[in-house]
């Protein structure tokens, strides 16, 4: 159905939208390229919520030469007023001849509608080139709109011997310089960064995303700061925390009933949460999060969080740095699982991709 050229384009496409990964949050990361066979005579990409859709900027470049053109775009085309025109709109009045689009947009006022207003235009459009790679650039987004719900990614770091820190509590530092200079892309990419108030108790983290200037390998727009959000069920965070400083907006959630003990002003904001037995209920948590747009919510928090998560069913994907050191049998766990009973209970992951990180071993891990 699809030739090498529509191929390459949409390849472009992709990693053209790429460049949006840090910056496009809560929209999902867009590319487009306009080309008469194999001459590209526009390309772009989404900068930032609020600014012009990829299609606008692929248009503004391709100008007339974009009639009569295939637009490849490695999502539907938008068919709503936002904060922007609908993007089949332009594409219309661009005289486009053919649109090839990777991924359906699932988002209630798109929908279909974007695909159906070209071809009532009379344009040609296909779909699910590359559809696999797009959805996955844009996994948060498509798990928020159609499981109402972010995706959670939970990072842990190990000795060979499965123990996270010390058992006086001390875990710095169990891998190296480049392992933790990794995760702070994946802090960057996120939506949120969530922990639980044991750790901030424990080891007073920021929870910011640390990196030199320019060391983000994105496009024009200002990288979203993430949104740090700590489960603090009994408001037991202390005031004088990194995570009530002013280097990025926090959320802490708690129990109904518990009011803060000291105010704090913008951007440090409070919200009660439903509870499940003795702890917040980890999925209204979440379907809280999704209200506030949180796409990817990366996770980095201690054995008994990161195991009622994965207990529950609630973790899609872990990022697992192991280090060559032993630390003994009485440092801490990895996870605080229940305990089984027979292997066929076992849970079973799937491994997307390893890679060596200095000393460390990072891999990338989803339940199967």
């Amino acid at each position: 159905m699809f030739s090498a050229i529509d191929h390459k384009h949409m390849a472009h496409a992709l990693r053209l939208a790429a460049r949006g990964l840090y910056t496009t949050a809560p929209n999902p990361r867009v590319g487009c390229v306009i080309a008469h066979g194999d001459e590209v005579v526009g390309s772009g990409f989404h900068q930032r919520a609020g600014e012009p859709h990829a299609e606008v900027f692929a248009l503004r470049e391709a100008g007339q030469r974009a009639r009569g053109a295939t637009a490849y775009v490695t999502l539907e085309p938008c068919a709503h007023h936002g904060r922007t025109p609908p993007c089949a709109d332009a594409l219309i009045a661009s005289g486009v001849g053919r649109v090839v689009v990777a991924a359906e947009d699932p988002f209630d006022q798109v929908d279909g509608r974007g695909m159906s207003r070209l071809r009532a235009a009379d344009i040609t459009v296909e779909t699910g080139l590359m559809r696999e790679a797009a959805r996955e650039l844009n996994i948060g987004f498509f798990s928020r709109i159609e499981r109402g719900r972010p995706f959670v990614r939970v990072k842990l770091a190990m000795s060979l011997d499965g123990r996270t820190a010390l058992a006086n509590g001390d875990s710095k530092w169990i891998t190296g310089e480049a392992a933790r200079a990794d995760v702070q892309h994946w802090r960057a990419r996120s939506s949120a960064i969530l922990t639980g108030s044991g750790t901030v108790l424990a080891d007073n983290p920021r929870l910011t995303v640390r990196l030199a200037a320019g060391s983000l390998a994105c496009g024009e727009g200002e990288r979203v700061k993430p949104l740090r959000v700590i489960l603090d069920r009994q408001l037991r965070t202390p005031p004088d925390s990194h995570v009530l400083d002013a280097a990025a907006p926090t959320l802490l959630l708690h129990a109904a009933g518990t009011t803060p003990a000291t105010t704090h002003a913008a951007p440090i904001e409070y919200a009660s949460v439903a509870e499940q037995g003795d702890v917040l209920d980890l999925h209204a948590v979440l379907a809280l999060l999704a209200t506030r747009d949180c796409n990817e919510v990366h996770v980095e928090a201690g054995p008994t969080l990161c195991g009622a998560l994965f207990a529950a069913g609630l973790v899609d994907e872990l990022l697992l740095y192991i280090a060559p050191v032993m630390l003994g049998g009485e440092a801490a766990p990895l996870m605080k699982l229940p305990a089984l009973t027979e292997m066929a209970s076992r849970w079973s992951l799937r491994l997307l991709d390893q890679r060596m990180l200095g000393p460390d071993i990072r891999l990338r891990l989803r339940p199967a």
